[in-house]
């Protein structure tokens, strides 16, 4: 008798603290440097795909417009845990993410598609890339597909490369520049955030952004001139803090997993259709898209140096050499394919 209380006793404990397990609840901040727009849907649906797959255990609270931190915060604070959730672009902490950063190099993919291509294989096949994110203390799940780049301005100069000198055109990173400069323009470091007010004010002549983001930032207001698309590559990746990572219970973090892999395949077949979207809406609403031509973005191509290179040199500066020579290398063999 004394022995089936205590196995009742115990039984009762343990169904006790499996409920409580079951019921616990991780209240989530998800910092954005970007403001909230028809641009960013897959990662709403990530967000309530996970919210309702964990029965509510999850919620996630997404703060918008740099609500949180800005863009070249937000690594930082979710490497220490100040937000738990981020959207990070590699370009902005150049020092940094030394290997993300190439996917944000110029003239190296001929769409978006092939960019994430591309970094899915790098994460998933060259250790040094989800190493470096291990060392910067995050956990990827997927990267945006970043819409091809249009020059926005109040002037049609930018129908020409010779148009292009002496304008001061908005960049981020450390390669972006170099590309502006090879054809005489002036690069002007201005966060996405700051660049409506920039335009509005010359101090840019041209914004450098994807049409979903012309749209989602209304540039369009200040400046209804788009040259472009002059280049794709990848855009911000969405990572968790390893600090919230790891304090998640192993089934929550098969949901992150899995609704990932759902999120990147659903921002690859909506990207074109997104951009193509926000371009009808732009021109709806008076603004003027001019296509530039292959032969300009060739003549573009041949005035910029190999920018690749340059940054495997720089690589060698910093130890990394010779694995950065064989990532140049495989990206050089699958951009051919």
């Amino acid at each position: 008798m004394k022995i089936s209380r205590i196995l009742f006793s115990g039984i009762v404990l343990a169904s006790s603290m499996f409920g409580s397990a079951q019921a616990q609840e991780f209240k989530l901040n998800f910092g954005h440097y970007l403001g909230d727009s028809p641009y960013l849907a897959v990662e709403r649906e990530f967000v309530e795909a996970v919210q309702t797959r964990s029965a509510g255990r999850v919620l996630i609270n997404t703060v918008y417009s740099g609500g949180l931190g800005g863009g070249g915060e937000l690594l930082d604070l979710a490497a220490r845990g100040g937000v738990d959730m981020a959207a990070i672009v590699p370009g902005y902490y150049a020092d940094k993410m030394i290997y993300a950063r190439a996917l944000q190099i110029p003239f190296i993919f001929d769409s978006p598609s092939e960019a994430i291509d591309i970094a899915q294989y790098s994460y998933k096949e060259i250790p040094a890339f989800s190493e470096e994110l291990t060392k910067l203390g995050v956990h990827r799940f997927f990267h945006q597909p970043l819409g091809s780049y249009f020059m926005t301005g109040k002037t049609d100069d930018c129908k020409s490369l010779d148009g292009l000198a002496n304008k001061k055109i908005r960049t981020f990173g450390a390669d972006l520049p170099k590309m502006m400069a090879a054809v005489g323009a002036v690069p002007v470091s201005v966060g996405t955030g700051d660049v409506y007010e920039a335009l509005s004010r010359d101090t840019l002549d041209y914004s450098f952004l994807n049409l979903g983001n012309v749209e989602a930032f209304r540039l369009n207001e200040v400046g209804p001139i788009n040259c472009g698309p002059s280049l794709s590559m990848a855009g911000h990746l969405l990572v968790m803090s390893d600090k919230t990572w790891k304090s998640l219970p192993e089934d929550i973090q098969t949901i992150f997993t899995e609704e990932s892999e759902v999120a990147q395949k659903k921002y690859v077949q909506a990207i074109n259709v997104a951009e193509a979207a926000a371009a009808d809406r732009l021109k709806a609403a008076g603004a003027t898209i001019i296509i530039q031509s292959p032969e300009m973005t060739a003549a573009w191509m041949a005035k910029t140096p190999d920018l690749l290179q340059a940054w495997v040199d720089d690589m060698a500066t910093r130890g990394e050499g010779a694995p950065a020579a064989a990532v140049a290398a495989k990206w050089r063999e699958l951009a051919a394919n």
